[in-house]
């Protein structure tokens, strides 16, 4: 494995990024390869053709919204290659960016996941678009023992304290969990979680959000002899905002802050979120950021991940 990092990696904002990759949907659809696990998926009855051309207004939607908020947005505009990625719409799972300008990319459980990882790709536009790329390092090995770990999908950050919770599951592994831990010096809170059909929550960031202040989270899920010790270590420096299983559902956990150019925190989430969360969720929510909610009710349903899933976040140093 690499060399751990000299650092500790605590970006330069503090627990916000200033910048982040998207990636149009030109390929998306419902993802069979990812169903078994993602209870947020829905198939919808509409064409492939229908379901695309929705998706793209959604994806539009979402880039035009956090530009014109004052974040800068990277377009990753991926080669096409044999394997479709319907799923190419979710970059934040297969690689992170650090502050020390390294690309780290990460294990993904479905093969058709697995195409999406295109370090070299995105470098280039990385680079050109201003950002300092100065290595690449990857996880990817432990696809051959059938381990996988994808990044801030299965990984909610506090940068700060320098703590990744996360939900165990098929798309999470301990040990892969810990290895990427202590690579870039930070400490671990792993739970389970268990939803109503048994299965587990299959990405951390649809149940969890956080900010520098505050945390979202749908602690109903966790198994009940971890849950008091996970909130009690987010109680230490978090204004915690509790939500249902049904809001959880509803996409309340799958958000995002970033920041503008001016440093002024924009919380980005749906407009299915915006509309389930209760009036003083929303008050206190706004006591440390501007909401931006975006509709992109397509996919939603049919890619069962949300505007958090959509955006991931540019750490790197500039050039």
């Amino acid at each position: 494995m690499q060399n751990k990092l000299a650092q500790p990696f605590y970006p330069r904002h503090g627990q916000y990024a200033d910048a982040v990759v998207v990636v149009p949907p030109k390929e998306f659809q419902f993802n069979e390869q990812t169903a078994g696990d993602n209870e947020f998926q829905t198939p919808l009855s509409l064409t492939t053709e229908t379901v695309q051309q929705r998706a793209m207004v959604e994806y539009e939607r979402l880039v035009n919204g956090v530009r014109e908020a004052g974040v800068t947005v990277i377009e990753f505009d991926y080669p096409l290659s044999e394997t479709p990625t319907p799923d190419a719409v979710f970059p934040n799972n297969w690689f992170s960016t650090m502050a020390d300008g390294r690309l780290i990319t990460f294990p993904m459980a479905s093969e058709n996941r697995q195409v999406e990882v295109r370090p070299e790709a995105l470098s280039t536009v990385l680079k050109q678009a201003g950002w300092a790329v100065q290595g690449v390092d990857t996880f990817s090995q432990y696809i051959a023992v059938e381990k996988y770990l994808e990044s801030t999908g299965a990984m909610v950050m506090d940068h700060h304290a320098g703590v990744i919770y996360a939900a165990l599951s098929q798309r999470c592994d301990e040990t892969v969990l810990d290895e990427y831990a202590a690579h870039i010096g930070y400490e671990t809170v792993p739970f389970r979680t268990s939803l109503p059909s048994g299965q587990s929550v299959y990405h951390t960031n649809v149940m969890m959000a956080l900010g520098e202040a505050f945390c979202i989270i749908c602690d109903e899920v966790i198994e009940p002899t971890q849950r008091r010790a996970v909130i009690e270590r987010l109680m230490a420096n978090k204004d915690v905002i509790h939500i249902t299983i049904e809001q959880m559902n509803r996409f309340c956990g799958n958000v995002l802050v970033v920041i503008t150019e001016s440093g002024k925190p924009v919380i980005v989430l749906s407009q299915s979120a915006y509309e389930a969360f209760h009036p003083d969720q929303l008050q206190r929510l706004r006591q440390y950021g501007e909401l931006l909610p975006i509709d992109v009710t397509t996919i939603e349903k049919i890619g069962g991940g949300s505007v958090r899933c959509m955006m991931a976040e540019v750490f790197l140093p500039r050039i």
